[in-house]
């Protein structure tokens, strides 16, 4: 079985007394350490999909198979325990916590994990210096350039060790020069730490970077 596996996936909203049905009957499957590009128009469910594999939401029906983990027969709890510890996440939007230095934000997963801060500090600061952040350490998100506070990020969603990264429009906030940065660092560090990814984006210089590049249209992936 491939190493993230969705049959039938189905998932709907309720606005505004009406039933918008944004995923129909998707299938889905990603090998292990692959890095696959989901793009499609604004709204399309990209985001929607990309949570469902993470465990942020629930689905109608189907089912989603992350390794042995089957994340629609799960609890809420156990979805919140998978996701610290197995999934990796980078938003458009970096959602960093201003009042914490690059280094405890960082750190943040490890410390929810209740690992000690003398464990996670060196953790997170290894992490910090291989994105070229190793004298920022100390500096709060509002001192840190666009692209700065984007790899603060990637480094939070990596100190975890997760097996899966998954990237909603990671450089969809940041000019171009710097979103290639951005893209070079997440090729090297999909590399580096074995990671399977699943990336939606806008962007075809990012989606070509990958392994292959699927489409959302209609609720269904194309290739």
């Amino acid at each position: 079985m491939a190493f993230v596996s969705v049959r039938g996936l189905n998932k709907s909203y309720l606005v505004a007394g009406n039933r918008l049905h944004v995923l129909r009957d998707l299938d889905l499957e990603v090998e292990r350490q692959e890095m696959v590009a989901i793009m499609g128009a604004s709204g399309v469910g990209k985001s929607t999909l990309l949570h469902v594999l993470g465990g942020l939401d629930t689905v109608d029906s189907g089912e989603v198979h992350i390794g042995e983990h089957n994340i629609t027969a799960m609890s809420g709890e156990a979805r919140v325990a998978y996701r610290n510890r197995h999934v990796g996440f980078v938003f458009q939007f970096h959602h960093l916590l201003p009042e914490f230095s690059a280094l405890e934000n960082a750190a943040m997963p490890l410390r929810i994990a209740r690992v000690s801060s003398d464990e996670a500090r060196p953790q997170a600061t290894a992490l910090l210096n291989r994105v070229g952040l190793g004298e920022r350490l100390d500096h709060r998100p509002g001192m840190l350039s666009g692209g700065e506070q984007q790899r603060v990020a990637v480094s939070r969603a990596l100190v975890m060790k997760p097996a899966l990264l998954l990237a909603d429009e990671p450089t969809g906030d940041l000019d171009e020069a710097t979103a290639d940065a951005l893209h070079g660092l997440l090729r090297d560090m999909h590399s580096e730490f074995g990671l399977t990814a699943v990336i939606a984006t806008h962007n075809p210089r990012l989606a070509n970077q990958c392994d292959r590049i699927l489409r959302l249209e209609g609720g269904r992936l194309v290739s």
